[in-house]
């Protein structure tokens, strides 16, 4: 790099708020300038920008060498970003929907987590894997999960999943220079799309220079000592909510950003637990099997002495319905999670 990037650890004061869409565009336009290794592949992102604004302006500056427009085949495009990493480029490949992430899971698993451990450390991989999570927008079964747990399960990947644009921009910085894969994983509630608009919390002040956000450290966004909130992406905003709705009532709950899953920060779940005795956890995956039951098991294992009471939501073991009615209905809001807390705290 040809200039040192300040690690901040948390938002600094800033009169420039950013969506986090533009947050993440401005990190990635940052390391093309800086690194001519860097590029951006796949579906719709070089004329179009992205169909969730996650490159607008970039082929602009940058041209069509090196924001490409790549061919419905996500095993192609995703084995030639593998392979220009693997030779020393630095691509950042969009995963449009991570629900397709089917189509093309050899290469994702099978090449682009594990070359470097099957080639003894011969070479690594260092590209990320962009791509859109979540639901709320009725877009049914096949565009509508985050598959967070999917992902994490997984080794030899990085999983990335910002909440604001401060984070994203922080995050998009690390990702980008990582030497390992990365899959980062952006909301589509969360990008200040007009014809999806956003919570008011995604947007905040994000300063103009480049900046890190270390792997592994989640951030308490909102501290408190009754109950702990550990949760992701949109639902950082819902839990935030819900948290402050019971104020009036006197609960007081800390809400805990995760930020990655990996690498996880056990220790601050670990210390929060500790500090409340009492632990929600709120995911948009699937319930069986995924990000909820793990940080249970970390919260049992780390500090079972201080724990209480322990509730998890997430969405029932079902494909996302169309309907809206019934997606809110699986999805956990605002409410689910008030009442989940006050149950905890009876």
């Amino acid at each position: 790099m040809a200039t040192e990037s300040r690690d901040y650890t948390e938002a600094t004061e800033t009169d420039r708020e950013l969506t986090m869409s533009r947050a993440m565009v401005e990190a990635i336009a940052w390391e093309m300038r800086e690194n001519e290794e860097v590029f951006y592949m796949g579906e719709d992102v070089a004329d179009y920008g992205g169909i969730f604004s996650s490159t607008t302006g970039l082929l602009d500056e940058f041209g069509r060498d090196r924001v490409m427009d790549v061919p419905i085949s996500e095993t192609a495009y995703l084995g030639a970003a593998v392979g220009a990493a693997q030779a020393g480029m630095r691509p950042i490949a969009e995963l449009m929907f991570v629900d397709f992430f089917g189509v093309a899971m050899d290469q994702i698993y099978n090449n682009m987590a594990k070359n470097t451990y099957m080639s003894g450390g011969s070479f690594s991989v260092p590209m990320v894997l962009t791509t859109a999570v979540g639901g709320t927008y009725n877009d049914a079964g096949q565009h509508s999960q985050t598959l967070y747990g999917t992902f994490a399960h997984l080794p030899g990947m990085k999983v990335v999943v910002p909440s604001t644009a401060y984070d994203a921009k922080g995050l998009m910085h690390s990702a980008i220079r990582d030497d390992d894969p990365v899959v980062y994983m952006f909301h589509k509630r969360l990008m200040g799309l007009g014809w999806m608009p956003s919570p008011p919390g995604p947007k905040t002040g994000v300063p103009e220079e480049d900046y890190t956000i270390p792997f592994g450290e989640a951030d308490i966004k909102r501290h408190g000592s009754d109950v702990t909130v550990v949760t992701l992406g949109l639902h950082v905003h819902r839990a935030l909510d819900a948290a402050s709705q019971l104020e009036d009532d006197g609960i007081d709950a800390e809400v805990v950003d995760l930020r990655t899953l990996v690498p996880l920060d056990t220790e601050t779940i670990l210390d929060s637990v500790r500090k409340t005795g009492k632990l929600l956890v709120v995911d948009e995956d699937y319930q069986s099997f995924g990000v909820t039951g793990e940080i249970i098991a970390r919260a049992a294992e780390g500090a079972l002495d201080d724990l209480s009471a322990v509730k998890r939501l997430a969405i029932p073991d079902v494909p996302i319905p169309y309907a809206r009615s019934l997606e809110d209905e699986v999805n956990p809001g605002t409410d689910d999670i008030a009442a989940a807390i006050r149950e905890l705290h009876e």
